[in-house]
């Protein structure tokens, strides 16, 4: 009975001595990272690239995600405020949960998702092909051509995503509530705007500013990381995935905390 005690508590040490480990790791490749964007920044056609591939392709899935839980939202709360005779508070609850937390937690979701997953499948098969070593021994900083210009794009396209995400869910839910459930919509908008400003906007694309740093930085730390083989990419892929939206959703809390 000891020895299994011992080993559990042994097991449990590993682990968080691992975790410690891997927070530090990716701690230093984000100050690396800060300061190889600062100094000697990547060329412009990488960075636009990259903003191709994380921006724009996201659009379609992110407005999608966006649409419909505005749409749902709308549905839902209908059913709970109408037993009150409240149905124009409607467009307070859908305009207040886009800005504040749906629009940019969601967003960071789904460019974890899309986003991170390819940024640690590209950056592992890089390192178990060995094309990182490559650019070691050829005097290249790897995070400099790699992992810079990833970042610079989440950080700068995530919260644009985050923008629309909460303008077509916000339609969405006017559309659902005003044309499916009868709404009066000059009471619609109305309600919204008085108690929806331009702090819950700001706080909003604050948070999914904080998400694309952990998305971008999670995804490429994971892929630099990542064990030999095929299964070892794999592992970093969903590993990426996994602790990126945990972090997403333990970053909204915390987050919710100081903004508010």
């Amino acid at each position: 009975m000891k020895s299994l005690f011992s080993e559990l508590i042994s097991a449990l040490g590993g682990r968080i001595l691992g975790i410690i480990k891997q927070l530090g790791e990716a701690v230093l490749m984000f100050v690396e990272t800060i300061w190889c964007m600062f100094t000697t920044p990547p060329r412009r056609e990488i960075i636009i690239s990259q903003m191709r591939e994380i921006g724009i392709k996201s659009l379609p899935v992110v407005l999608l995600t966006g649409v419909f839980t505005g749409m749902v939202l709308a549905v839902q709360s209908y059913y709970q405020l109408h037993k009150i005779s409240m149905d124009t508070s409607i467009g307070i609850l859908v305009g207040l949960s886009m800005t504040n937390e749906l629009g940019p937690v969601l967003t960071g979701l789904m460019v974890a998702g899309r986003v991170g997953a390819s940024m640690a499948a590209e950056l592992g098969t890089m390192k178990v092909t060995e094309q990182i070593d490559a650019l070691r021994s050829l005097a290249s900083n790897p995070i400099k051509y790699l992992v810079v210009p990833r970042f610079l794009a989440c950080v700068l396209l995530v919260p644009v995503l985050t923008v629309y995400s909460i303008f077509v869910g916000i339609v969405g839910g006017y559309l659902i509530g005003v044309k499916l459930m009868g709404i009066n919509g000059t009471f619609f908008m109305k309600n919204m705007l008085d108690y929806t400003n331009n702090f819950d906007l700001a706080n909003g694309i604050i948070k999914s500013f904080f998400f694309a740093i952990i998305v971008a930085l999670t995804g490429c730390y994971k892929g630099f990381s990542a064990d030999e083989g095929a299964e070892g990419v794999g592992k970093a892929t969903t590993q990426a995935v996994v602790v990126a939206c945990i972090s997403i959703l333990i970053s909204d809390f915390f987050l919710s905390i100081i903004l508010f």
